[in-house]
């Protein structure tokens, strides 16, 4: 095993961004036992914890990039240990301070993100260009809300339908909102799981200041990794705005009556928790409440939700990177989807929706299962 931890720059990393982490850790061993990699191979963050609190890390093993920060580990530890400050720590090791090698797929999303500012590597003239048939206008100060995106949302073709739902819906229900362009930036909270706190420093400090130039106070985002970072990291920087996911909005739109449903849909749904939107954030009920709300809709559980949901496999990076046959999250979700005879699997995030849109890809299931994010639900009933 390579002892690279004796370098004096990757120890102080290590100390600097999980250095609390570490040292509360007992090693009982619990994050192993609930960790879901171990329903599909073998990982052992135990391990990987001891291994950095000797400073005997072997920075080139795949095992630095397995944690999908899930979050699932957290909150059954009994000391609260973050596990995934520390994952993330040790990335840092390796993406700024060059001590291992970076996956293929993820330094390219890397690359693509620091040069144009989206891990597709996309042109950033482009990235309102799907909503001019919309008719959506561009922010400018005064506007009540900006919509901000997920960029896979912006993008690719199966997430724009997801975006342009959201359109349809704020704008049916006459909601003041605006886009901005070119000016704007990917929210980087990908990269900085992955390791490159430069890349998303550079990112934040960005958009912070298209944000303040546009007079921005309220966004509305239809990602749960967005509304992680723009609550929960922006405000390290300065960035101090109002951000609702969409799935808030759409409860709060139930509430003052401006969504009037005249279709009933006649679906059985189960709804899958995302780990930012649920074990992050904790919202739980404001999904189901919104989908319960729909004329014909029935909703089911599957037996894994709520704060025991089981990830995608999709955070931290991994979004970007391939994941074997066999060991892929997402097929496991699928298979418990279908065990409750639902028909439809509906979700609020963009990287799970393209995680089971690949693994639905896959001949065993056939027709079993429609994908849907909950903006797509709600635009179907209007």
């Amino acid at each position: 095993m390579a002892t690279l931890a004796p370098y004096k720059e990757a120890a102080q990393i290590i100390e600097e961004e999980g250095g609390e982490a570490l040292k509360l850790c007992y090693q009982c061993g619990l994050c192993t036992a609930v960790c879901p990699w171990n329903r599909v191979t073998s990982f052992t963050p135990r391990k990987l914890i001891h291994q950095a609190q000797l400073g005997l890390v072997d920075f080139e093993h795949d095992e630095v990039w397995r944690c999908v920060s899930c979050k699932l580990c957290v909150d059954r530890c009994p000391r609260g240990v973050r596990v995934m400050d520390i994952m993330r720590a040790l990335r840092r090791v390796i993406v700024e301070v060059g001590a291992g090698i970076t996956p293929d797929a993820l330094r390219l999303s890397m690359k693509n993100t620091s040069g144009v500012g989206n891990p597709l590597g996309e042109e950033r003239e482009k990235r309102t260009d799907w909503v001019k048939e919309l008719g959506v206008k561009t922010f400018t100060k005064g506007t009540e809300i900006l919509y901000f995106p997920c960029c896979y949302q912006i993008y690719d073709p199966f997430g724009k339908r997801v975006a342009r739902a959201a359109v349809n819906i704020m704008k049916k229900a006459g909601v003041d909102f605006g886009m901005l362009g070119a000016e704007v930036s990917c929210c980087g909270e990908s990269m900085r799981k992955a390791g490159s706190e430069s890349i998303f420093q550079n990112l934040v400090q960005s958009n912070i200041s298209a944000f303040a130039e546009a007079g921005v106070r309220k966004i509305v985002v239809t990602s749960p990794h967005c509304y992680h970072t723009f609550t929960e990291e922006y405000p390290e920087f300065g960035g101090d705005f109002e951000v609702i996911h969409f799935v808030q909005y759409l409860s709060e739109l139930l509430r003052e009556g401006k969504l009037e449903f005249t279709k009933k849909l006649n679906k059985k749904v189960t709804y899958h928790d995302s780990c930012c939107l649920g074990r992050y954030a904790g919202l739980y009920d404001e999904p189901r409440q919104v989908l319960e709300s729909i004329p014909g809709l029935e909703l089911v559980e599957m037996r894994e939700n709520r704060e025991h949901a089981l990830c995608c496999g999709g955070c931290a990076g991994r979004f970007w990177m391939e994941t074997k046959k066999g060991e892929r999250w997402s097929d496991l979700r699928i298979a418990q989807a279908i065990e409750v005879e639902a028909n439809v699997l509906a979700v609020a995030c963009p990287y799970c929706m393209l995680n089971f849109q690949d693994s639905l890809l896959s001949p065993e299931w056939g027709d079993a299962l429609e994908l849907k994010d909950i903006a797509q639900l709600v635009e179907e009933a209007m």
